[in-house]
């Protein structure tokens, strides 16, 4: 399911929901610990799990963003930095598994948007595919795809 982009008034807002079939602590576990973390997101590493600390993103060139943790709440909610923005993972238990909600809160759209957007996406499907034991899909083909997806989405989106 493609995430729900709005305007609001601090900027923009994408939200992300994915019904897992895992309990929260296998899927906060991919969120957090970074022999997980690595297997969707390679470029992330957490410091230290905790409000104050950072994430830690990997340019590729041997300099590194730090991104601020800003909320924790163990096996619920991390939130922390994303350049201007800011990026909040929450966790809900449900009978069956249990549910999983981003959303980046983005101060401007940028032509990059629709990438970032698109990056998160797959981020979720690889997620779900490694808690449910699959391969995922090749990464680039599905982020074409949801690239124009976002890119259409993100076209109708009022602009201040």
């Amino acid at each position: 399911m493609l995430a729900v982009v709005k305007q609001t008034e601090e900027g923009y807002e994408a939200r992300f929901e994915r019904k897992l079939k895992h309990p929260v602590e296998m899927v906060w576990a991919y969120l957090t610990e970074n022999d997980k973390l690595k297997k969707w997101f390679s470029e992330l590493h957490v410091e230290e799990l905790r409000e104050g600390s950072v994430i830690k993103f990997d340019m590729g060139d041997g300099t590194f963003e730090e991104m601020a943790i800003l909320e924790v709440k163990r096996q619920s909610v991390l939130e922390y930095t994303w350049g201007e923005d800011r990026v909040r993972f929450e966790l809900y238990p449900e009978e069956d598994g249990c549910r999983l909600l981003l959303i980046e809160k983005i101060t401007k759209i940028t032509d990059h948007s629709h990438r970032d957007l698109a990056g998160w996406h797959v981020c979720l499907d690889v997620v779900e595919a490694l808690l449910d034991g699959r391969e995922p899909e090749p990464r680039k083909e599905v982020w074409e795809k949801r690239r124009a997806d976002y890119a259409g989405i993100i076209g109708e989106l009022p602009r201040e």
